[in-house]
């Protein structure tokens, strides 16, 4: 029974053109599930990308980041290194944010006082951020947006409705005031507390679960080029492995001639488918940190309409 009911939904999304405009959600959420993918017009698209994810045949390579919110290195390798390369890399490696670093934490009854390294506003960034990692699954892309403003912190709210129509910034502010936000934090502090060796700087990253200086170096300079390096499977594309033909393509064509503003609009086109960084770092006065405890949560590849993806195969 599942064969004519997923070439009846196939057949439908083949005729779904240039259907964005009326896609109520942002490219990253797409393939999050049937009805965006639907809603948006690329269907093919989410199967053919989740098909090959499902199809990975080792670990990814994990990749973990201890930082501030507004320490200057912390920013720049985020930006400018992890995130787009997370953005290529994703089907193969995973990547963990630990907003924390240089705080100190002091016991306050049932909960804790956190002093961080760039002062008080810095303590706010990271709750939000922790808050957003723990809440919604476009944390990276709204995380990514705060970082890359000129002021991380005004820009969080504007940045969170830029990116999720779900998650509402009042429900942010109650986990970063109430005592979610301060048990979250506490386990980053746990956590980076548990590093070794103990972090001397941010941003400190682990590759595996090690960390070494070699492996630092090479994380600043091409974390890319790290990434590809250190994953046991087969090399994908973007590494430099054979390219597969890709089934579907998506392009916006011109259907007829004419400039663009003697048409109406949404009319006369079509949708087909066919460095080096500076070493820069935070570094703390004092190496206490807190004792070793749970694991801060990570957000793994996605494996969005995976399933279907399998049965899709399997019914063609």
């Amino acid at each position: 029974m599942k064969t004519p009911l997923l070439l009846l939904l196939l057949a439908v999304a083949l005729n779904v053109q240039c259907a964005l405009s009326s896609c109520p959600h942002p490219p990253s959420q797409w393939c999050s599930s049937l009805e965006s993918a639907l809603q948006c017009g690329v269907l093919k698209q989410c199967l053919e990308s989740n098909f090959t994810r499902s199809h990975q045949t080792a670990d990814a390579v994990e990749v973990v980041l201890y930082y501030e919110s507004l320490c200057p290195g912390c920013r720049m390798f985020f930006t400018e290194m992890l995130f787009p390369t997370w953005l290529m890399l994703k089907d193969i490696m995973s990547v963990t944010l630990v907003p924390y670093g240089n705080a100190q934490e002091k016991p306050d009854g049932q909960k804790y006082i956190f002093e961080c390294q760039h002062g008080e506003q810095e303590c706010l960034g990271n709750m939000i951020e922790t808050c957003l990692l723990n809440m919604t699954d476009v944390a990276y892309q709204i995380i990514y947006c705060m970082e890359s403003s000129t002021d991380v912190i005004k820009a969080a709210k504007s940045c969170l409705e830029l990116y999720s129509t779900r998650l509402k910034w009042d429900s942010v502010m109650s986990c970063v005031k109430g005592d979610v936000g301060n048990q979250l934090m506490h386990q980053n502090a746990l956590k980076t507390g548990a590093l070794k060796p103990p972090h001397q700087y941010v941003p400190w990253v682990t590759i595996n679960g090690e960390h070494t200086e070699d492996m630092q170096d090479k994380a600043s300079n091409s974390l890319f080029t790290l990434v590809c390096s250190m994953y046991t499977g087969p090399k994908i594309p973007a590494c430099g492995g054979e390219a597969k033909p890709k089934r579907y393509r998506s392009y916006c064509h011109e259907e007829e001639s004419g400039t663009l503003g003697s048409r109406p609009p949404g009319s006369g086109y079509h949708m087909t488918t066919s460095s080096h960084l500076p070493r820069l770092s935070c570094r703390p006065s004092t190496l206490d940190g807190p004792q070793p405890g749970p694991s801060a949560r990570s957000i793994k590849p996605s494996r969005s309409l995976g399933t279907l993806a399998s049965y899709v195969s399997k019914a063609l």
